[in-house]
């Protein structure tokens, strides 16, 4: 959990701990068994509680809510026993107890309602368009591209095998059960499985909104379209919807969406519909204009003069 650990990883991150972790240390510091579970639950060894992360059903239907009443559900000795899985040891004195699941249940429902649900549709609008973009790169590449790097150490090994990680583990063999592929935006992710019928790969996603930074656009791009249309080439290195796109830019819905139908009727981008969503995406053609743009020259400051 980013809150445990307090360090992000790159300016989305850090921006985002410097608005909550000083009220999440504070919930905390109210509840000292809390206080002492959740870095026990996290672990600090490469492996989370598994009661903490448990396996998704895939349901589309599937709340927060009805997720973490599966965690809040779970038997108090089966919680103690991930724990010192998770812990390679034995349980604090403080940690001997019953009711270990209802509160960290109680700490999630905390994080979600304090942090992420003020922003959950921008999250949601960066993880559809992450799929997107996954597949679109299977369609292009096959399971190598969609799948070589979702996490490190993930690769396509083919003939139907697939390395989730660099850990020296036994093979599993999953043929006829469900095998879920979900991004998440913080930088970091795991893989969950509740077996012998479902497993999941948790992997961090891509993307201007995930990084928190703005894609520099090439000065000669900006004097070939026009700064604002240049700004929304850049950004559809990974699909994305107009709402995101006027976040990111800071031009109107209407400009923004004429800069899109100049681009589609010039073959320069896409647009695929996922979920409740309409997300562009560059072409082929158009990464081969943009590539060809870096490096010729100063990135453009927003301040041209030209059309935009």
């Amino acid at each position: 959990m980013l809150l445990d650990t307090g360090t992000g990883s790159h300016p989305g991150e850090k921006k985002w701990l410097d608005m909550h972790l000083p009220a999440y240390r504070q919930r905390l510091a109210g509840d000292p068994v809390a206080a002492l579970l959740v870095p026990a639950a996290v672990g600090r060894h490469n492996w989370h509680a598994d009661f903490l992360t448990p396996t998704p059903s895939g349901e589309d239907a599937a709340t927060f809510e009805q997720e973490v009443a599966a965690v809040r559900r779970t038997p108090a000795q089966a919680a103690r026993a991930d724990l010192r899985v998770s812990l390679r040891g034995p349980l604090p004195a403080l940690l001997d107890r019953s009711d270990l699941p209802d509160r960290l249940a109680g700490v999630l429902e905390w994080v979600w309602r304090e942090t992420v649900l003020p922003t959950w549709p921008r999250r949601r609008a960066v993880l559809e368009s992450d799929v997107v973009a996954r597949t679109c790169r299977l369609s292009l590449g096959g399971w190598a591209a969609a799948l070589g790097e979702l996490r490190p150490g993930m690769r396509w090994l083919g003939e139907s095998r697939l390395q989730i990680n660099a850990f020296d583990y036994p093979p599993m063999k999953v043929s006829g059960t469900g095998l879920m592929f979900l991004p998440v935006t913080p930088y970091r992710g795991w893989v969950t499985a509740e077996e012998p019928h479902r497993y999941a790969v948790i992997y961090p996603c891509a993307g201007a909104l995930a990084e928190g930074e703005r894609t520099p656009v090439p000065h000669s791009l900006g004097r070939l379209l026009g700064t604002g249309r240049a700004t929304v080439l850049t950004l559809l290195d990974t699909p994305k919807s107009t709402t995101q796109l006027v976040a990111l830019t800071g031009q109107r819905l209407g400009s923004v969406g004429g800069h899109l139908k100049v681009l589609l009727d010039a073959g320069l981008a896409q647009r695929r519909r996922a979920g409740r969503s309409v997300l562009y995406y560059r072409t082929a053609v158009a990464d081969v204009l943009v590539r060809a743009q870096h490096g010729r020259g100063p990135a453009a400051d927003g301040r041209s003069t030209e059309p935009s």
